[in-house]
């Protein structure tokens, strides 16, 4: 189970207390908050932002899109060094003793993708086509995310649209009633309301979420391509050293120092 990611948590949280902190620290203190609260500015905003997302999307794609927002929440499995270390224990059995003997070896993976392409290889499908069908997975998988990221995007494109709509809803009922001065300045306030919404919808919730999504799926996306290049060089028997070297430029420099030697990496 994956762990919440406490930045993202945090930069929520935070974000939100120093639009609330902004609030209370005038004249009315705490009392203030309730200026900032209209339910009619909310439906329209926050319900009229997604409604239009909706168009877009199937009711199945929306409600998954919806969902998301949990798994950016989550911490992305760091995974990229344990992937490399299971790829060159991979190559030395393949090394020792033959690509047959991955098939057994692939029952202990976690990795799904990683399983699929050893039991290609194992099957001695063409490297071409082993190539092919895991990047054919790969960008399967990649366009779902982006799916729900362009939402995401929608959402923070449509949420201040949304509440300058509802702002010149209110100024329209406002001027419609000049003739009671003292009725004007509360009026503008709940109409600027739905801007302020818009805006929170958009910088407080939406983009962060894209742009984690976003984060989540270039890591995701470089796991896949090391465990195809992995996987082809195990397929076309390279030295399980020299598989270690070539995966290893997918690291940072700062992990490839805490990388270490794989065991026996030189082969026989």
């Amino acid at each position: 189970m994956k762990k919440m990611d406490i930045a993202s948590v945090v930069g929520l949280v935070v974000c939100i207390g120093m639009v609330i902190m902004g609030i209370v620290t005038g004249d009315e203190g705490i009392s203030a908050l309730g200026n900032f609260m209209d339910y009619k500015s909310a439906l329209i905003t926050f319900g009229g932002s997604f409604a239009s997302v909706m168009i877009f999307y199937s009711i199945k794609d929306f409600l998954n899109s919806l969902k998301a927002f949990k798994i950016a929440l989550k911490a992305p499995a760091n995974k990229d060094t344990e992937t490399i270390k299971n790829i060159i224990d991979l190559s030395n059995v393949a090394r020792k003793e033959g690509l047959l003997a991955l098939e057994e070896a692939a029952n202990d993976l976690e990795d799904e993708f990683l399983k699929k392409g050893i039991l290609l290889v194992v099957d001695g499908t063409d490297p071409e086509l082993v190539r092919a069908i895991m990047e054919t997975d790969m960008i399967c998988v990649e366009n779902r995310h982006k799916k729900v990221i362009s939402f995401y995007e929608s959402v923070a494109s449509m949420g201040p649209a949304w509440g300058m709509i509802g702002t010149l809803i209110g100024l329209i009922n406002m001027l419609k009633n000049l003739s009671d001065i003292s009725s004007v300045g509360p009026n503008m306030s709940v109409a600027l309301i739905t801007t302020l919404y818009g805006s929170l919808l958009a910088n407080w919730i939406s983009t962060p979420i894209a742009s984690k999504l976003k984060y989540n799926n270039d890591l995701e996306i470089m796991l896949k391509e090391v465990t195809i290049e992995g996987l082809l060089s195990i397929q076309a028997g390279e030295n399980p050293r020299v598989i270690e070297e070539k995966l290893k430029s997918f690291l940072s420099p700062e992990q490839r120092v805490g990388f270490g030697e794989s065991e026996d990496g030189g082969g026989e």
